[in-house]
């Protein structure tokens, strides 16, 4: 099922790149949140292949839906849609298989021409567009020197207070903080310690299932804010031990 999802993530990137890129996108009902055809095209191409090799599995897509528990593939087919309209490169295609939790997933970034796998039990693997493949594993820094990759909950903003809390006692912990606008992309350079934690509030299942899973298997902890095993959610922190501790501390407060 790891081949699976790696081949059903490369089949929307190249939907996803053999497209014309939309100079507009259109409203899903939340502030900020976007979709455009090859959004539309992306989740379709994926479905029909995941259908075609599994057909006793259901797919719930960001886009088009589906099951929302049992066994299913769990996909967002354009991780980043504001980041694409805008042509800065940092969009991912996620897709996992869960039931209860990720099973098996794999994320794509298109652009950059790298993909990321994982399956319980059986590692994380980071495929680098010049054709090296390294196994995925979380970052040793302490936490004093530590670059942490955030999202803001831009679609929630009564979730604000929350997070902006967090965000002041993230900055005076850790040495930094990213925002590169692709929660899938975030999870997968925190499993291969690019970055070195990953926190965001308000995402969804299709968002954090191939990512948390690749950071748990590259040995990093994945929780809730509430430091239980609901990130499905779309509340998560995700990082090596010593940050994520920090992070939960953070979150707790």
């Amino acid at each position: 099922m790891r081949g699976l999802a790696r081949e059903a993530a490369l089949v929307g990137a190249g939907a996803i790149t053999g497209a014309k890129r939309p100079g507009e996108a259109a409203a899903k009902g939340l502030p900020g949140d976007w979709v455009t055809e090859v959004d539309l095209a992306s989740e379709r191409a994926i479905a029909a292949f995941l259908s075609e090799a599994e057909p006793g599995i259901a797919v719930s897509g960001e886009e088009l839906g589906g099951e929302s528990a049992g066994l299913r593939w769990v996909v967002d087919p354009l991780d980043g849609t504001t980041n694409y309209v805008h042509g800065f490169w940092a969009v991912g295609v996620s897709v996992a298989l869960v039931q209860d939790r990720p099973i098996a997933g794999a994320i794509a970034a298109p652009f950059l021409k790298e993909v990321w796998h994982a399956a319980v039990g059986g590692g994380a693997v980071w495929e680098h567009a010049d054709g090296r493949t390294e196994p995925c594993r979380v970052s040793e820094r302490r936490p004093a020197r530590s670059v942490v990759a955030t999202g803001f909950p831009f679609r929630r903003k009564e979730r604000l207070p929350r997070y902006l809390e967090a965000m002041h006692a993230a900055l005076e912990t850790f040495e930094d903080l990213r925002r590169p606008g692709a929660a899938c992309l975030d999870l997968a350079w925190t499993a291969c310690g690019v970055f070195d934690g990953f926190f965001e509030l308000g995402l969804a299942a299709w968002d954090v299932a191939a990512g948390a899973l690749l950071v748990t298997e590259a040995g990093g902890v994945v929780t809730d804010w509430d430091g239980g095993s609901g990130y499905l959610s779309g509340d998560i922190l995700a990082a090596p031990p010593q940050v994520h501790g920090e992070l939960a501390r953070i979150a707790r407060a």
